[in-house]
């Protein structure tokens, strides 16, 4: 019997991060698959990046919860729901939560900026390439954007 074709054969768990390209979002999609790749080694049978349009930023976990029952997927961050991107720690965290409950994240275990309550005026928050910037402040346009961009990501 021959062994099965490598690339038609899934292996789980699976993170999918499907992004804009019309808004440029490669090479974030490409920094938290490295961020997961690096934090859960062999543990994470594959990360996919899946190019889109229409302003979707969504991270997808496709794992067996047990050897026994069927593949589950779980919606882990979409960006339109949640009101932009992930920290990488919560990204590591939900990822955590859902293959190895039991592994420790140093650092990444502390509370996040987004689970502390607003401060006022002067609240600060992280974004993705880990920049603190002013809550209020809208993330900075992606250099050389244009009238491409999505109508969502507007």
């Amino acid at each position: 019997m021959a062994a099965p074709d490598p690339s038609t054969q899934i292996v789980l768990p699976r993170i999918a991060i499907t992004y804009c390209t019309s808004c440029r979002w490669m090479l974030r999609a490409a920094y938290y698959a490295q961020e997961l790749m690096s934090t859960f080694g062999t543990s994470i049978g594959e990360v996919a990046l899946i190019p889109t349009t229409g302003g979707i930023f969504t991270v997808q976990l496709t794992y067996k919860p047990d050897a026994t029952l069927q593949a589950q997927h779980t919606l882990l961050w979409d960006r339109k729901a949640e009101g932009g991107f992930p920290e990488t720690k919560i990204l590591k965290q939900r990822v955590r939560n859902h293959i190895e409950p039991e592994k420790k994240l140093g650092h990444s275990d502390t509370p996040s900026s987004k689970d502390k309550p607003d401060s006022g005026p002067h609240s600060r928050q992280t974004d993705a390439s880990g920049l603190s910037r002013p809550a209020t402040e809208k993330e900075p346009p992606v250099k050389g954007a244009s009238a491409q961009e999505c109508e969502d990501c507007k």
